[in-house]
């Protein structure tokens, strides 16, 4: 898939585990599991706008586009 998600990246920066975001942005562990694992199809721009707000990064950290992605 072409889009990638860098959550974990950034959950690591940020000294941050997976649940505790969950937690901060009010969404169930499974669905945040589904983004970080790329396995998403859909993101609400509120759910999107909660992370970069827990994560103090923008969307362009999170989501990158490699058109050479399979």
């Amino acid at each position: 898939m072409p889009v990638r998600i860098h959550l974990d990246r950034l959950l690591e920066e940020k000294g941050m585990t997976l649940t505790e975001l969950a937690t901060r942005v009010d969404i169930t562990l499974a669905n945040i599991s589904k983004l970080k694992t790329g396995r998403a199809r859909a993101v609400r721009f509120s759910t999107l706008e909660a992370i970069c707000r827990e994560l103090d990064c923008q969307p362009g950290d999170l989501i990158s586009y490699d058109p050479q992605g399979d």
